[in-house]
């Protein structure tokens, strides 16, 4: 029997599966409204578009679009975060291809590299306009979206330290976060200099000086 004051169990599951519903229709329109922002960045090839825009161009409501979203920041930033997860996970699928730990930091750190560097028949703007703005308006939102790929450096520092391969004095989480940043930079500002375009960095090399920074020699 329910006790006195305890919801009996048949309604405790019909508001679950209420509550379950729910989730799924606002997960279902968070995406459309993701969708819909994308779209519109690829064609315009920049994020200079009105909340407006990809309310009608999702279909949805400008009252859907405030339930789910802050305005126009949080929507980029839900982007910019789910492209720095998307490649996280493509780092770690390609690191998953060798089994030395040090390889498979080698690996991650050169695809990192081929991933950031400029494409002028890729345009990235969340990347080359708005990334940029983030880091110096909310440097806090800029380490919560890097930190899916922070959690797979230091993972594979990790791995490489339980193996002895690392110097006994390098602190894994500091640094994954300093060749993430090495390498991203690195990456973004190759072909600034005119020698750097007759003889542009190569991933190799990036890895080449990031891990002699950490490597057992």
């Amino acid at each position: 029997m329910t006790s006195l004051g305890e919801n009996p169990a048949w309604k405790q599951r019909a508001v679950e599966r209420s509550l379950r519903t729910a989730k799924l229709r606002a997960e279902e329109r968070v995406q459309r409204f993701l969708d819909a922002a994308q779209a519109i960045i690829t064609e315009k090839g920049s994020t200079d578009f009105t909340v407006q825009e990809v309310v009608d161009r999702s279909r949805q409501s400008l009252r859907s679009f405030y339930l789910q979203f802050d305005g126009k920041h949080e929507l980029l930033l839900a982007l910019f975060e789910d492209a720095l997860s998307r490649t996280s996970d493509q780092l770690r699928a390609a690191a998953d291809g060798r089994t030395d730990p040090l390889d498979k930091l080698q690996v991650a750190v050169e695809l990192l590299f081929e991933l950031c560097r400029p494409d002028p028949s890729a345009q990235r703007p969340l990347f080359t306009d708005f990334a940029s703005q983030l880091l110096i308006s909310h440097p806090d939102h800029v380490r919560v979206a890097h930190a899916p790929m922070l959690a797979l450096f230091t993972e594979l520092m990790d791995a490489a330290e339980e193996a002895g391969q690392l110097r006994p004095e390098v602190d894994s989480r500091r640094t994954a976060a300093m060749v993430i940043q090495t390498v991203m930079c690195t990456a973004q500002s190759a072909g600034a200099f005119d020698e750097e375009t007759q003889h542009p960095i190569t991933g190799s090399e990036v890895w080449n000086f990031c891990a002699h920074g950490f490597a057992r020699s």
